[in-house]
């Protein structure tokens, strides 16, 4: 387990949970994506804000909170005034915290340009690499592998930045047709992949590259959540909503996620550890169950293949950040999900309450939570709402009657327009940012599922 560490700026370096490779800088980790070892980046140790700065949040806008956090993973590497023009940049959209009913809420996480809370991270990613990179004057190929959001949300986060190549892959047939769109009508330094497979499938592809010796020559990084910077902004917003909602350090909230690569999990805990006040975290899946059933049994098997769900964003058989997890509990697991040494089981379960949630639970959620409350939920709201209501239930006593409780909605109901017209019999309103895309030109690359294939167009690629 971390010992907190209460200063302004931990010590800025971070190690790989594989404990192979050497400790790196923020900046180091950022370009890099992915250890040498083949394991994730972990903050060395993670500094804790204290009650009267966090007290202070509620005055204060979205992209100050992202400002005071970020910088104490930065520490030197990047200076005060840069970060924080960054963050101005990055967030220029609202965050509606929507009340259900006493003291519950969904945090609408859907209002950024591509619709999705991808857009938080992604977004901060990109402008700290491109700041990085021109100050280097170096390039960069960035590999990333997505289940539906993330590649919409990195696509245009990094559209146009000079020094920046993009390259996405997505399985062929289990995002949907705007998720698509979103991605493969930019082109310029954005090239999109589909992958005859499963999203572990692209998954594992991207990470065979990153560890191959015969690329090593290529400078390439990942901006999925494996990355250490597509994690860490994602603990801005479990501050931000906690300090809309209540600001004293003596009020805990509870927060259910839809989990399914668990960087938005992972970025919850990590607020948690730096001193959001949080009871639970409710850990709502889909279908794919690995890590409820290993909270109940204590033993961990991945899903191969995974199963798809209508969550879509959420078919993933193996987590990549549960190596996060098991590390900040106090194990290890390798890439392949392998528990080396066992976490500190107990401690997770009092921390974390795990939901499998089916297809048929969500759908039924999503016709209920509009029938009775006027609700709007896309299939991942719906698991983590459905999640929370089955904690709310089993948990009812411990809870209290007053407990702030908050649902993570992470993408917008019109980037799944064909399930909520099934299941409602309306069209759900676009935002601009879903409107403009409808109909423009896709460009995409489909592909075999074999490493072989992927590594020669990676090549030949590079050398255009």
């Amino acid at each position: 387990m971390y010992k907190p560490v209460d200063t302004l700026y931990s010590k800025n370096l971070y190690y790989s949970t594989n404990l192979k490779a050497p400790e790196v800088t923020f900046r180091e980790a950022l370009l890099q994506g992915l250890a040498t070892d083949g394991g994730l980046y972990m903050p060395l140790s993670i500094p804790v804000i204290s009650e009267e700065e966090i007290e202070t949040y509620p005055a204060l806008d979205y992209y100050e909170i992202a400002f005071r956090i970020l910088r104490r993973f930065t520490g030197n590497d990047i200076e005060d005034d840069s970060l924080l023009s960054l963050c101005r940049n990055a967030y220029n959209f609202d965050i509606p915290l929507e009340n259900v009913y006493d003291r519950i809420y969904v945090m609408r996480l859907d209002q950024g340009p591509t619709a999705s809370f991808k857009d938080f991270a992604a977004r901060m990613m990109g402008r700290l690499m491109q700041h990085f990179l021109s100050l280097e004057e170096r390039y960069l190929t960035i590999l990333t592998a997505t289940s539906g959001d993330t590649g919409s949300a990195v696509a245009n986060a990094f559209y146009g930045l000079k020094n920046i190549r993009v390259i996405i892959l997505f399985p062929a047939n289990e995002i949907t047709v705007l998720q698509r769109k979103q991605m493969t009508t930019l082109n310029d330094n954005v090239l999109i992949i589909a992958i005859n497979g499963k999203f572990d499938d692209c998954q594992k592809l991207v990470k065979s590259a990153f560890v191959d010796p015969s690329l090593s020559h290529i400078p390439l990084s990942s901006a999925n959540s494996i990355n250490i910077g597509r994690l860490l902004p994602q603990t801005v917003y479990y501050f931000y909503a906690w300090s809309r909602l209540s600001g004293k350090t003596d009020d805990t909230v509870i927060f259910s996620v839809p989990s399914g690569n668990f960087g938005n999990l992972m970025g919850g805990i990590i607020a948690r550890e730096m001193s959001l006040p949080v009871k639970k975290f409710i850990v709502s899946t889909n279908e794919n169950d690995e890590v409820p059933v290993y909270l109940k049994t204590g033993n961990y098997v991945t899903i191969i293949p995974s199963i798809n769900c209508i969550s879509s964003a959420m078919n993933v058989g193996h987590p990549g950040n549960m190596a996060r997890i098991v590390a900040l509990y106090g194990g290890i697991m390798d890439e392949k999900g392998v528990i080396i040494k066992a976490p500190d089981l107990e401690k997770m379960r009092e921390d974390l309450f795990a939901v499998r949630v089916s297809d048929n639970e969500t759908m039924e959620t999503i016709r209920d939570c509009y029938k009775h409350y006027g609700l709007l939920l896309e299939p991942h709201g719906a698991v983590a709402w459905k999640g929370l209501q089955t904690y709310l239930k089993h948990d009812r006593a411990k809870v209290g009657e007053n407990m702030l409780c908050i649902s993570l909605e992470t993408a917008h109901p019109a980037k799944f327009q064909n399930e909520i017209e099934r299941l409602l019999n309306f069209k759900p309103h676009f935002p601009p940012s879903l409107s403009e895309i409808e109909n423009k030109t896709e460009n995409f690359l489909p592909m075999d599922n074999n490493y072989d294939i992927f590594k020669s167009f990676i090549l030949r690629y590079y050398k255009q």
